[in-house]
């Protein structure tokens, strides 16, 4: 069974976003309440950030799932994308209820 990890506020000691030195993308560090880092990349951020904003401002929608999936020949996105599944928003959110 997969390790659930649900991050709330509290949980969360504080986060750094931004342009690391030497780098051109943004990166995001979560130092959480236990010790351990998360390090979002910038692709993952502007993945997520999609997802959120499509149901978020969508009058409608109440769920998305992001697949990983390799693309090739966009100049300028990483080959490595997390793309929508089509999978039914019914079943998403059923999903979502276990981690609440």
């Amino acid at each position: 069974m997969a390790r659930v990890l649900v991050l709330r506020n509290r949980d969360v000691r504080r986060a750094v976003v931004g342009i690391p030195e030497g780098h051109k993308h943004v990166r995001a560090a979560l130092e959480l309440a236990d010790g351990t880092v998360l390090v979002l990349q910038e692709a993952t951020l502007a993945n997520l950030l999609r997802a959120y904003v499509a149901v978020l401002t969508h009058p409608t929608r109440k769920a998305v799932e992001l697949a990983l999936a390799e693309v090739e020949g966009k100049e300028g996105y990483a080959r490595f994308q997390l793309l929508e599944t089509g999978r039914a928003e019914e079943e998403l959110v059923k999903e979502l209820a276990k981690y609440a």
